[in-house]
């Protein structure tokens, strides 16, 4: 069944639904390189586990070596309930965007959810999932595994229109290379047929240009493989570029 379902995926995937429009030029896009992660690169720092054990009460934890940060951070968690211990992590990475209660109960949900995609709050998403990734690690698989995709993606053409706001472009464009069963295909037909797209910046937890030229331009990409796992399957498509609307001028 498991099989069956990849193909049906793959089949979609050759034979994307298309956002088109006549008066745009198309672009060519090609898939470059793409891979599963469990850890989002550069996710935590030798000064985030001195923080955490500073407000897990360790005694000088600057004075720990940077190779021995992450384990002393890991050991000291555990030294907690598994609820205690995410709280304390996500006290630390959500940083006040949410209230006593909200954390509360999230140290708790956390414990079986995949918050980083079932969160209604997408802005929080990448810290959700950070948060689980060390939890993870700490207790040996006790929380759940992180599932994010990181690729890279070549396109050629009129690329003028991609700004420095090229979020919102950039996830249309992923999405016509994509089925249209995919979850963004789904859940934000508006947005990707030319609606404003605020949710674009954080369904793309990583958009760095890796090279850019008069008419190319390589990007680097992180994101959840719930939202965008079905690229893999996209090699190399044509697709046009369509930004956010632009805001009118206040009268």
């Amino acid at each position: 069944m498991l099989l069956l379902a990849r193909i049906i995926i793959k089949s979609y995937a050759q034979e994307p639904l298309r956002i088109t429009n006549e008066s745009m030029s198309q672009i060519e896009v090609k898939v470059l390189s793409f891979e599963q992660i469990q850890e989002l690169p550069d996710a935590w720092s030798g000064t985030d586990y001195v923080n955490l054990l500073n407000s897990m009460d360790y005694d000088n934890p600057q004075e720990i070596k940077d190779g021995e940060l992450k384990e002393m951070c890991m050991m000291s968690l555990t030294d907690f309930e598994p609820e205690e211990a995410a709280k304390i992590v996500l006290d630390y990475v959500i940083d006040g965007r949410l209230t006593e209660g909200q954390i509360e109960n999230l140290s708790h949900e956390i414990l079986t959810e995949k918050l980083w995609e079932e969160y209604p709050e997408l802005s929080l998403h990448p810290d959700l999932f950070r948060a689980t990734q060390l939890l993870y690690q700490a207790y040996n698989g006790k929380f759940p595994r992180g599932e994010a995709v990181h690729f890279q993606i070549s396109i050629t053409g009129d690329i003028s229109a991609l700004d420095e706001n090229a979020a919102p472009a950039i996830v249309r464009i992923l999405a016509e290379g994509m089925s249209d069963r995919s979850l963004i295909r789904r859940l934000f037909t508006d947005q990707l047929e030319g609606g404003k797209f605020e949710e674009a910046k954080d369904i793309l937890w990583k958009l760095e240009t890796v090279s850019r030229d008069e008419n190319s331009v390589t990007y680097d990409i992180v994101s959840s493989a719930y939202w965008l796992e079905e690229i893999k399957y996209a090699d190399s498509y044509q697709a046009a570029i369509i930004p956010d609307p632009e805001e009118e001028d206040a009268e």
